[in-house]
């Protein structure tokens, strides 16, 4: 795998946690601070990831089966890694990815029921053992998350997954916690109940600590 010298942050949480909105703020905390950042996101961040994105998210599309789904997301994961990411981290820049493997291994591993080794063994092919340096868990209630996301789906049609029963977004949230708790030295579990202005300051101080060691 190419070597490299920047810091690559996930951001991972059920839709309507607030990710988007708190890359947003750390990528212009960042920019004005001097640093080079790029902002991604999954399924997407390319040309050819953003038409897989349109296959996946699409709400006609509810008879895509779960492993058709899993490969699909693998699919656009890898063509980001490949195209985006890696060079990105090797010019030395702080890439923000809006969900990454976590988010596969929370929604299809667990939450589908297709379990940690299928998602392992596709995460080697796909990442070739890349890591993120931290992952930025946004934590809320299933509830409030599909509350959140149904004011987003009226103007827009990127539903199918806000439409699963809210016993899979259940089972999402708890296979999240279980990853943090297994795993507290990578994640930061921030509570997205607070304000945007709250969250973005724990956020900051979860990820201050490992900018210390870029020299960008």
């Amino acid at each position: 795998m190419t070597r490299r010298r920047g810091l690559f942050i996930n951001f991972e949480g059920p839709d309507g946690c607030g990710k988007s909105t708190q890359i947003h703020i750390l990528a212009e905390r960042l920019r004005a601070e001097g640093r080079m950042v790029v902002e991604t996101a999954e399924p997407g961040g390319t040309r050819i990831g953003e038409q897989i994105r349109r296959i996946l998210l699409d709400s006609a599309n509810q008879e895509l089966c779960p492993t058709a789904e899993l490969l699909l997301y693998f699919a656009s994961r890898a063509q980001n890694v490949d195209e985006l990411i890696l060079p990105s981290l090797g010019e030395g820049a702080v890439v923000l990815t809006d969900r990454f493997t976590d988010s596969s291994m929370a929604y299809q591993g667990f939450g589908r029921g297709l379990g940690e080794a299928a998602v392992a063994s596709l995460d080697k092919i796909a990442c070739r053992g890349l890591m993120p340096d931290a992952t930025v868990l946004i934590d809320v209630a299933p509830e409030t998350s599909l509350a959140r996301a149904k004011q987003r789906q009226l103007r827009d049609t990127e539903t199918r997954m806000d439409d699963q029963a809210l016993e899979f977004h259940r089972k999402v949230r708890a296979a999240y916690l279980h990853m943090a708790g297994r795993e507290p030295r990578r994640f930061r579990v921030v509570d997205g109940r607070a304000s945007i202005e709250k969250v973005a300051a724990d956020v900051w101080d979860a990820v201050a600590p490992l900018l210390e060691r870029l020299h960008v």
